[in-house]
């Protein structure tokens, strides 16, 4: 039973990341280096049966040692002169010490080429993902990472400067207040922009909280070059569907799947695999406690698609 179970869940591993390299907008060319090994042959050897039994003996790794795995080729530093760094994972953002919109930062300084299509992480967190990408796409995007959390910002920064990364950049702002004059002000195109389980602020009273509003939709609607795109996810499956009915309102996007079909979703149009390459840290951990991921992936027609 548990070589059965082991082989399944190994085989789902490798369909899931078949189609991130299928429908990944990075061409992502290997599997990130947490994934795990298979085969089509799911019968384990006799000579093998012991190794099996052992491994089932040790304690599971924690989803802190998996975020690890899964960002091992970046090699971030842990020994940056920030103290310690404590993460508040709730922030009230209609609270006045953050209804001041960012500043608008200098664009040669903050990317080499600020005419590159951008994509924009809103509530990037640690930054890791954007890191990820933007390693991989060094002449091709520009990664904007806005986070409501200061101190994990900076944080980011200095990961950033160690890398050498000219193509990735991070923001202390409050998306709902920031988002529109920033993107406006960029020099390039706006070509992504991802909302990747975002505070769910469950309670009723507090969905006024939540950073997708009318008016930032309209902000990346409107911003949004043709064929952009908009990426949503959350385990939160209330949250998720929040974002879904912000978005299906709008007339001038349409749902990956309508533009192309090959886009695999399930029967209630939730995409069956990450199309971006790479897991955010909130993915693996919700993952690794069992929880399924709530996926939409919107694109603005090209004329040709109209």
């Amino acid at each position: 039973m548990a070589s059965s179970y082991c082989c399944s869940r190994l085989l789902l591993q490798s369909q899931s990341w078949r189609l991130m390299l299928r429908f990944s907008p990075f061409l992502a060319t290997s599997p990130p280096s947490s994934s795990l090994s298979f085969s089509s042959n799911c019968h384990v050897s006799s000579s093998a049966q012991l190794t099996t039994l052992q491994q089932q003996q040790q304690p599971l790794p924690r989803s802190s040692q998996l975020v690890a795995l899964e960002y091992a080729d970046l090699n971030l530093s842990h020994n940056l002169d920030l103290g310690h760094v404590r993460i508040r994972q709730h922030v009230n953002p209609l609270s006045s010490s953050l209804s001041v919109p960012a500043q608008v930062p200098e664009w040669n300084h903050a990317f080499a080429d600020p005419t590159l299509p951008l994509m924009v992480d809103i509530g990037c967190g640690s930054g890791r993902f954007l890191m990820w990408l933007a390693k991989r796409t060094p002449k091709e995007r520009n990664f904007l990472g806005l986070e409501i959390r200061q101190k994990i910002v900076k944080r980011a920064e200095s990961w950033a400067k160690d890398l050498a990364l000219d193509n990735v950049h991070f923001l202390f702002a409050n998306a709902t207040i920031s988002f529109k004059q920033l993107v406006e002000s960029y020099p390039g195109p706006l070509a992504l922009v991802s909302i990747l389980c975002p505070d769910p602020h469950f309670k009723k009273r507090h969905h006024k909280r939540r950073v997708l509003q009318k008016p930032l939709v309209d902000a990346i609607v409107d911003n949004l070059m043709p064929g952009g795109q908009v990426f949503t996810q959350s385990d939160v499956f209330e949250m998720a569907l929040d974002m879904r009915n912000q978005f299906d309102e709008v007339e001038t996007l349409k749902h990956i799947e309508v533009l192309n079909p090959s886009m695999l979703c399930d029967s209630e149009g939730w995409l069956l695999g990450n199309p971006m390459g790479i897991r955010t840290e909130r993915e693996i951990h919700a993952e690794h406690e069992g929880a399924k991921i709530y996926r939409r992936l919107y694109q603005k027609p090209c004329p040709c698609q109209t």
